[in-house]
C-alpha cells in the first residue's frame, strides 16, 4: 500500500497500545503507548513473546530512539490485588497514554476490549502480532518488565525472579514454598494465596 493510500484510509497519528505481565504472580503489570513515524520505519516488529531476548533490547532501542512518541505505565501488585488484574491492565494502559507527549488520533489496542481511554480507538485480539504499533508497544513494555524483575531478583535474591520473570514456574513454586510471599507478590493469585 502506498503511503499515500494508508494515510488516506487510517488516522494521521495512531498509538499502539499492549501490556506485559497478566498471567505472572508476582510485580507490576506493565503497559506501553507507542507511536511510530511512518518515515522511520522499523525492521522485524512483532509479538514480544516472539523474539529473542536479545532481538527485544536491540529493537527497544531502536523504538524509543525512531518513535514519534513513547511511554510506559504500570499498575503496582497491590493495585492488582485491590481491583482484579482486568482493571489494574487497563489503569497501566491509561496510563501509558497519559504519559504520551503528544496525543494520537486513534489507538489501536491488544486484546478484546478497550481501556477506557478518551480516544477513538479499536481493540485488536491478537494485534501484538499485527499491527506495528502494538508489536512495538509490546517490546517496549516486554523489555521495561523484564528490567524490572531482575531488579527484583536482586532485592529479594533467592526467588530467581530473572529466570522465570515472575510467571509461577516450578521454580517460582518451590522457591514460594521455601521462602514464604514476598512484599511483590500478588497476594490475590492462587498459587500465592495457598502460602499465605
Amino acid at each position: 500500500m502506498s503511503r499515500a493510500a494508508s494515510s488516506a484510509s487510517s488516522p494521521l497519528l495512531v498509538a499502539g497500545i499492549d501490556e506485559v505481565g497478566r498471567g505472572c504472580i508476582v510485580g507490576p503489570v506493565i503497559a506501553a503507548a507507542v507511536i511510530l513515524d511512518p518515515d522511520k520505519p522499523i525492521a522485524g516488529l512483532t509479538d514480544s513473546k516472539k523474539l529473542s531476548e536479545k532481538r527485544r533490547t536491540v529493537l527497544a532501542e531502536e523504538i524509543k530512539a525512531k518513535a514519534l512518541a513513547w511511554a510506559i505505565g504500570r499498575a503496582e501488585a497491590s493495585e492488582i490485588d485491590a481491583i482484579n488484574i482486568l482493571q489494574a491492565t487497563f489503569v497501566a494502559m491509561r496510563r501509558a497514554y497519559a504519559q504520551l507527549p503528544i496525543k494520537p488520533d486513534y489507538i489501536k489496542v491488544d486484546g478484546n476490549r478497550l481501556p477506557g481511554i478518551t480516544c477513538p480507538g479499536e481493540a485488536v485480539v491478537g494485534g501484538d502480532a499485527l499491527i506495528a504499533e502494538i508489536s512495538a508497544a509490546s517490546i517496549l513494555a516486554k523489555v521495561a518488565r523484564d528490567s524490572e524483575m531482575a531488579l527484583l531478583d536482586r532485592l529479594y535474591p533467592g526467588y530467581h525472579f530473572a529466570g522465570h520473570k515472575g510467571y509461577p514456574t516450578q521454580a517460582h513454586l518451590a522457591a514460594l514454598a521455601q521462602l514464604g510471599v514476598s512484599p511483590q507478590h500478588r497476594r490475590s493469585y492462587a498459587p500465592v494465596k495457598k502460602f499465605l
